[in-house]
């Protein structure tokens, strides 16, 4: 019986052998040569197992699938599972390109590979990560080393900025921001998980809230955390000021959403040279200045009009496509006011009710007056010159669901939460393996143009089987074909298999 063997030189390359065994010793039949690469290793491989069915007419192992013909034929043969080779090597690879290895904590980063490939607690990710990547960690290290990740913060999001600057064009003119709330399993709060408005539904739980930065393309650069009872309007400044400090930035946009907004804001934005652009509530508005952007757009697709108020310039747009959906979800509020009229249901008041006493209703023709003049009008405020066009202002507000769409990844396909942590730093290092994940997948779902859920998926479907000779106890690795639907993502990734 004939195998292929493969061994290390004293020159560092590869040589390739044929060998035999005789009474447990090692004969080495023949050398067909040293590999310098994965190439010429392949090549090598398959020369030998080509000789040996030549001279010996032993059959190889899988006959007919040529990415296996390397395998000589085994008296008996042990299936031992598979691993996600591919996946793990993919990795890797986008690891190196962030230079998370200059980190200095492969645990760090192999919690972070388990979080994009198959998101749950950290035990059952280092068992994950045993069973399906060959790689093992004790439950003590990650207990010994978990309250030390949250120090690596910092180096993480420079390390992550040097990304978005290299791969993106960022320049850190522009940037996103938003927050959003991350509850736990537990009905006890303390310093840092507190209760406050859920954005998940789950007022009963205490919570923190995360804040996120992210470029024009959705990529994050920078997050905070803070206790789940602050106001997300003041977390705007403290947010924007450090990371402006951090990287000595003179000239900054930061575009948010309207919850935001504040005339104490506002001025501390100009104060900071802090440029924005907010969404603004025009609902709230006098009438005086609803009328005068009324007329200012008459209704016409795409026509703008600016105006200056406290919050700065407030910059409105018409559009007929959110005006033919206002009036819908006008109609629908006007026919529930009207039900809730006949029926006097034990029920929440509908908005378009006005009432005297608890026990006489009426339409609110004024309301639904006003809400008529404003239909299809969206506002933003800003305290750009009036040579940044309005369309630019109203394109890159709109630019918002960036942060959206990062949360949702981080939520769903990263399982973010619920957080089962109970300290301090615990929290913190769960909040940075799910950041560095985030980060990740939006660098491979820029460059390919695939879902988080996607690649993943288009990753898993390329396997390594686990064989064990039983003879010799060597194990052999055999990788499923690549389909020519993972050779394109690779070649997205600039990766070559």
């Amino acid at each position: 019986m004939f195998y292929v063997r493969t061994t290390k030189t004293a020159s560092e390359s590869t040589a390739v052998q044929i060998v035999r065994y005789e009474n447990r010793r090692k004969i080495i039949v023949s050398h067909i040569g040293s590999a310098h690469n994965q190439d010429e290793l392949f090549a090598l491989k398959q020369i030998a197992a080509e000789r040996i069915a030549q001279t010996s007419k032993q059959r190889t192992l899988f006959s007919g699938n040529s990415s296996t013909s390397k395998l000589v034929c085994l008296n008996k043969c042990e299936y031992l599972g598979f691993r996600y080779g591919l996946m793990r090597e993919v990795i890797n690879n986008i690891f190196a390109r962030f230079k998370f290895h200059l980190l200095r904590n492969k645990l760090l980063t192999d919690l972070v590979a388990a979080r994009i490939v198959e998101p749950s607690s950290k035990l059952q990710s280092l068992k994950f990560l045993a069973d399906f990547f060959g790689v093992t960690h004790k439950h003590r290290e990650l207990y010994r080393q978990l309250p030390k990740f949250s120090a690596l913060k910092t180096q993480v999001e420079v390390k992550t900025l040097a990304i978005a600057k290299k791969e993106f064009n960022f320049t850190f003119a522009l940037v996103f921001y938003d927050v959003t709330t991350l509850y736990f399993e537990s009905f006890e709060p303390d310093d840092l998980r507190k209760h406050g408005f859920s954005k998940d539904n789950k007022p009963n739980q205490p919570q923190i809230l995360v804040g996120l930065l992210v470029n024009n393309d959705g990529f994050p650069v920078a997050y905070h955390i803070f206790e789940g009872n602050k106001f997300e309007g003041h977390t705007l400044l403290p947010v924007i000021l450090a990371f402006k400090r951090k990287h000595k930035i003179n000239t900054i946009t930061v575009v948010a959403d309207a919850a935001m907004i504040s005339v104490e804001n506002t001025k501390l934005l100009r104060e900071n040279s802090i440029k924005y652009i907010v969404g603004a509530r025009i609902g709230n508005l006098p009438l005086r200045i609803e009328q005068i952007i009324s007329a200012k757009l008459r209704k016409q697709d795409g026509a703008t009009a600016r105006l200056s108020t406290e919050y700065g310039a407030l910059v409105c747009g018409f559009s007929e496509k959110r005006h033919r959906k206002d009036k819908r979800e006008m109609e629908l509020q006007i026919k529930k006011a009207e039900w809730f009229l006949k029926n006097r249901p034990a029920a929440k008041r509908p908005k378009f009710l006005r009432t005297a006493d608890k026990t006489k209703y009426a339409l609110n023709a004024e309301l639904i007056e006003k809400t008529k003049s404003l239909l299809g009008v969206k506002g933003y405020y800003t305290n750009l010159g009036p040579e940044i066009s309005d369309e630019l202002i109203i394109r890159q507000y709109h630019n918002l669901w960036r942060v959206e769409q990062a949360f949702r990844i981080a939520k769903s396909d990263l399982q973010m939460r619920p957080i089962y942590h109970f300290k301090k730093y615990a929290v913190e290092a769960h909040m940075l393996i799910c950041f560095m994940a985030l980060a990740v997948c939006k660098y491979m779902e820029i460059k390919t143009g695939k879902s988080t859920k996607a690649i993943v998926r288009i990753l898993k479907s390329a396997t390594d089987a686990r064989i064990l000779n039983t003879i010799n106890r060597e194990e052999i690795t055999m990788r499923s074909v690549i389909t020519e639907e993972t050779k394109q993502f690779l070649n997205r990734l600039g990766l070559r298999y």
